[in-house]
């Protein structure tokens, strides 16, 4: 024997933890027969058949099973497989942002046209209830200068009463800017896409600014000439064209808005 000491071999590890692999075998199986027995209880068969599936296609691919040994206490690679799953590519999650119903919008036209019939009376702006929402629609004549986006200070207390019934649902709302077919071309503006674009803008800052309407429920978009109530072969209909419409979205209006799909941080 030499002087040199026999290293001892190490004994081998013993794995306590190998019962949670049957029962995450055993959790996969009883969720797969809930679910097919869910399946099973749905008039629509079709709707069945995909949820059959789905499920079938999750455990060919060895995806719940590694979901539940990670929340069961897997090893570190397959925790991290199933951050990945759960999180998706990149890492980054997509949060479910639940948002309150929209409001039914019949009792806030009436609000709206009783608080402000003087302005509606002298043709200033109108109220309409359509199937995208309550379009509040804002004459430029009365809110704006001509080929300017700066919102007349005289027309405040008439905002303010808007911004009221605003803050008063959870719709969401899109301000939109309207021109007639007149080109413009200005020191500031280079065309109607641009001057109809910035006094939706203009509208946004002053609901934010001074009437504290959250800026997360607010859109803008700018239509030029494209979208006229009236022909613009007169000087009438142009005038009626020159607009901002401020709508209050309608459940079915508000649909293809895009949807945050990330939460903020």
């Amino acid at each position: 024997m030499s002087g040199m000491a026999r290293r001892r071999k190490p004994l081998p590890h013993t794995n306590h933890e190998r019962w949670l692999v049957s029962y995450a075998d055993f959790i996969t199986l009883l969720f797969a027969f809930f679910v097919v027995m869910f399946a099973s209880a749905q008039a629509d068969h079709s709707n069945a058949a995909r949820v059959a599936a789905s499920v079938r296609n999750a455990l060919d691919e060895g995806q719940i099973k590694v979901v539940v040994s990670a929340i069961l206490g897997g090893s570190k690679a397959e925790r991290a497989k199933a951050n990945a799953m759960m999180t998706g590519p990149g890492g980054v999650q997509h949060a479910i942002q639940e948002k309150a119903p929209a409001a039914d919008l019949d009792s806030s036209l009436e609000s709206l046209r009783a608080a402000l019939k003087q302005e509606i009376e002298k043709g200033q702006l109108q109220v309409t209830l359509e199937p995208r929402g309550l379009v509040i629609s804002l004459r430029e004549a009365a809110f704006f200068a001509s080929g300017d986006d700066g919102v007349h200070l005289g027309t405040y207390p008439s905002v303010e009463k808007i911004a009221r019934t605003i803050n008063a649902v959870p719709n969401p709302v899109r301000l939109e800017g309207h021109t007639d077919s007149l080109p413009i071309h200005n020191s500031r503006f280079r065309s109607n896409w641009e001057l109809s674009a910035a006094r939706s803008i203009s509208m946004l800052e002053l609901l934010v600014s001074r009437f504290e309407v959250s800026s997360g429920r607010l859109a803008v978009a700018g239509y030029a000439d494209t979208a006229p109530l009236e022909s613009n072969d007169s000087e009438q209909g142009r005038a009626r064209n020159r607009r901002v419409d401020i709508v209050i979205l309608s459940a079915s209006g508000a649909r293809p808005e895009p949807q945050a799909r990330v939460a903020k941080p």
